[in-house]
C-alpha cells in the first residue's frame, strides 16, 4: 500500500508553522516599489518561486509525478509592481517597515556600520558631494504637486536566471504624488508610448482607504523627507531600522540601494540630501569608481557598492566637475553564469527633474502656463 512518508508531512507542517510565525502580528503595510528597483525585485520574486518548486521536487523525488517546469519571468508593469513586491517579501518575512515581530526585521541601529564605513576615497568624495548639495537652492514641493523626473535607460530583458540581455534604450517620465495623506494613486509612469498608473494593489473586498499608503520610506514626499533627521548617524540608524531584507540578502546593500532611490528619484531639502550622502559614507563596503558611464554616455565619478552574493556592483554616477547627480547603473563585478565581469545589467540617466502641478504635466507646459 502506498502512503505519503510521515517525514514529508512533518516537514510540510513545520514549514507552514514557520511561515505563520514569520508573518507580522499587526496590520500589513503595503510597499510601493520605486521604478528604479524593478529588475532587482523581479529577480527576487522568481528566485522564491524557483525555491518553492525545488522543495516540492525534492519531496516528491520518488514519485512518478513529473517535475513542473520553471515559470516564465513575469512582465511587471507599474500597476502591478506593488503586488509583485508584496508577494516577494511576504513569502519570507511578511511586509512592514521597522517592526521587530519576527523574521529579519532590523532593530534600531542593528547594522554592520559600527565596524567602519566606506573607503577613504569614497568618504572624501561623498563629503564633497554633500557640501555641494548643502549649497544648492531647492524649490519646496507643495502637498498637491508632483515631482517630475525624465530619464533615459535600459534594463535586463533576458530570460530569468539566464544570460543577461540589455534591452533597448528608451525614455521614461515619472510623476510622484506629494500628497501626505494615505493614497492608492501614487503617481504615473509614461513609457513605451503609454501611461502606466503607479497604484497600490487593493485586494478584492478591501476598502481602498484601508489599502492606501501614507507618506514614508515606501512613498517619500518632499514634506516627509524634510522631516527626517539631518544628523547622518541618526538618519542611518533610521534607515537600517526601516529596511527589511530576504534571508541571506545583504542588509548594507539594501540600505545603499534605498538611499540611491531617494537621491536619484526625489527632490528634497538641501540639508536632507547632504545628510543622505554623509550617511552613505558610513555604510561598509562603499567605494569610489574613477570613471563610470551613464545611459547617455556621460562620464563621471561613481559612488559604488558590490553585492557579492549576486556578483554585481551598483554605481551612482556624478559629474566630475560639478558633482551633480547624473544617473545610476548596475554592472557585473565578476564573471558569473549569467554574464561576464563588466556587463551592464541596467542603466539610467536623469535628464530632467522638476516640480509640476498635476500628473502628466511636463515642465514646459507649466512654464507656458506662467508658472516658474
Amino acid at each position: 500500500m502506498n502512503a505519503t512518508p510521515a517525514g514529508s508531512e512533518q516537514e510540510e507542517r513545520a514549514e507552514l508553522d514557520e511561515l505563520r510565525r514569520l508573518l507580522p502580528a499587526g496590520p500589513v503595510e503595503r510597499q510601493v516599489l520605486s521604478p528604479g528597483r524593478h529588475s532587482h525585485h523581479k529577480d527576487v520574486l522568481m528566485q522564491l518561486i524557483d525555491r518553492d518548486h525545488e522543495r516540492n521536487e525534492r519531496i516528491h523525488a520518488d514519485s512518478p509525478v513529473r517535475p513542473r517546469p520553471r515559470l516564465p519571468r513575469p512582465a511587471l508593469v507599474a500597476g502591478s509592481v506593488a503586488v509583485a513586491v508584496a508577494l516577494a517579501a511576504g513569502l519570507t518575512v511578511g511586509i512592514g517597515a521597522g517592526r521587530g515581530d519576527g523574521g529579519t526585521a532590523a532593530r534600531p541601529g542593528a547594522s554592520s556600520t559600527a565596524g567602519g564605513g566606506g573607503t577613504r576615497g569614497a568618504v572624501v568624495t561623498l563629503d564633497r558631494i554633500a557640501a555641494v548639495a548643502l549649497r544648492t537652492d531647492v524649490e519646496p514641493v507643495g502637498d498637491g504637486q508632483f515631482v517630475y523626473v525624465r530619464s533615459r535607460g535600459a534594463g535586463n530583458e533576458g530570460v530569468f536566471d539566464g544570460p543577461v540581455e540589455l534591452g533597448k534604450m528608451h525614455e521614461r517620465q515619472v510623476w510622484f504624488s506629494q500628497r501626505q495623506g494615505p493614497v492608492t494613486d501614487v503617481g504615473l509612469i509614461r513609457e513605451y508610448g503609454q501611461d502606466w498608473p503607479i497604484e497600490v494593489g487593493v485586494p478584492d473586498g478591501t476598502d481602498p482607504k484601508d489599502a492606501a499608503v501614507p507618506a514614508g520610506f515606501d512613498r517619500p514626499t518632499y514634506a516627509w523627507l524634510a522631516a527626517l533627521p539631518t544628523d547622518p548617524d541618526a538618519l542611518l540608524k533610521l534607515l537600517y531600522a526601516n529596511t527589511r531584507v530576504e534571508e541571506g540578502e545583504d542588509k548594507d546593500q539594501e540600505v545603499f540601494g534605498r538611499i540611491g532611490d531617494l537621491v536619484g528619484e526625489q527632490i528634497m531639502p538641501s540639508a536632507t540630501a547632504a545628510a543622505f550622502y554623509k550617511a552613505t559614507a558610513r555604510i561598509p563596503g562603499v567605494t569610489e569608481v574613477a570613471d563610470a558611464v551613464d545611459a547617455v554616455g556621460r562620464h563621471g565619478i561613481a559612488i559604488a557598492r558590490e553585492d557579492t552574493r549576486h556578483g554585481t556592483r551598483t554605481e551612482w554616477i556624478f559629474d566630475p566637475g560639478t558633482l551633480a547627480y547624473l544617473g545610476v547603473r548596475t554592472v557585473f563585478s565578476r564573471d558569473t553564469e549569467r554574464a561576464e565581469a563588466g556587463t551592464v545589467y541596467d542603466t539610467s540617466a536623469v535628464l530632467e527633474r522638476a516640480v509640476v502641478d498635476r500628473s502628466g504635466q511636463e515642465p514646459g507646459e507649466r512654464r507656458r502656463a506662467g508658472r516658474s
